[in-house]
């Protein structure tokens, strides 16, 4: 409902913040597809984790926090709803939850409806393994680079008789031909294991991992640097697991782990992004069950933010190059 005393409230994204339905980032709702550039999706799906679960919350409980969000982003200038159409799509959610393979299929077949429509999809998830359907529906013309966020490298292999889990999408996508491990970096790996090996196929593939001790002894505008080396002039896609955060910015998920990126460091390396051509991201592993006070939702939802300014800023580079040939 519009208030005429206040004409400024006219866009409901000015209005107080605690007034109207939660939406990520207070976008638009647009099931339908339409008139929509960059859409932000969430995937409440977490049969993909390997101990505590519960991330299938995180896209609800974002929503929520993400009202706290305003528009225009004052350290870098960019307002991502001035650049392009930007919708809250819905859910890709899945119908027979039980059987991990299957969950996989039912979102990739939403994300291809998504990039059928030309949308650049934004996705909330949900535990990390959601991100190889996700390849699967955009990445299948070629193989498309990715910086990549994380605690864990998540290139492991069969794990209790599955190979689909949360710690092994990415060398899924590298076998499958949809992510180019010689430009992929993955940044803030860090925690201990059972085995020194178990980020091998990383490293033999040919992705820069870059762990948070090296992180610390580079420096993070040298990291900033190598990152956009690597990942080049071609296609990419962000992927940021809120267990890149130290535990301290972010408790609330499946596979917390000390000594982690600042909540700022992680601003800052999402912001680095610009400039880049994104052809989509994800923030993922969200879990409010083991939150406290929503600050791990609420961190979830500023990355969410700066994910839309750099995704934003690219799809209108590429739309006013393409205009002007």
């Amino acid at each position: 409902m519009a208030n005429q005393e206040y004409p400024e409230f006219a866009d409901p994204r000015a209005r107080p913040r605690y007034v109207g339905l939660p939406t990520f980032l207070r976008a638009p709702y647009n099931e339908d597809l339409q008139n929509t550039d960059v859409g932000i999706i969430g995937v409440p799906f977490d049969g993909g984790v390997t101990n505590r679960p519960g991330s299938r919350h995180g896209p609800r409980e974002v929503r929520n926090q993400s009202t706290l969000i305003r528009m225009k982003n004052q350290s870098t200038g960019i307002a991502p709803h001035e650049l392009c159409r930007v919708s809250d799509i819905g859910d890709a959610w899945v119908p027979s939850p039980f059987e991990l393979v299957g969950s996989h299929l039912a979102i990739q077949q939403a994300f291809e409806q998504v990039h059928g429509h030309g949308i650049i999809p934004i996705a909330v998830g949900g535990d990390h393994s959601v991100t190889l359907p996700i390849f699967r529906a955009i990445a299948k013309e070629a193989p498309i680079g990715m910086i990549h966020i994380d605690a864990h490298c998540d290139t492991g292999d069969d794990y209790m008789g599955s190979k689909f889990h949360h710690g092994a999408p990415f060398s899924r996508a590298v076998e499958e031909g949809l992510l180019d491990p010689k430009r992929t970096v993955q940044i803030g790996i860090r925690g201990s294991v059972n085995d020194l090996d178990l980020w091998k196929f990383s490293h033999d593939s040919g992705m820069r991992v870059i762990y948070m001790h090296e992180f610390h002894s580079m420096g993070i505008d040298k990291v900033i640097d190598e990152m956009r080396s690597v990942v080049g002039d071609g296609p990419v896609y962000i992927s940021f697991d809120i267990d890149s955060l130290d535990p301290a910015f972010a408790p609330g998920t499946g596979t917390p782990e000390i000594g982690g990126l600042t909540t700022l460091e992680a601003q800052l390396l999402v912001r680095a992004c610009s400039g880049l051509n994104l052809i989509g991201a994800d923030m993922v592993e969200v879990a409010p069950s083991f939150d406290s006070a929503g600050v791990t939702a609420l961190a979830g939802a500023g990355i969410l933010f700066e994910l839309l300014c750099v995704v934003s800023e690219s799809f209108a580079t590429r739309q006013n190059s393409q205009s002007a040939q």
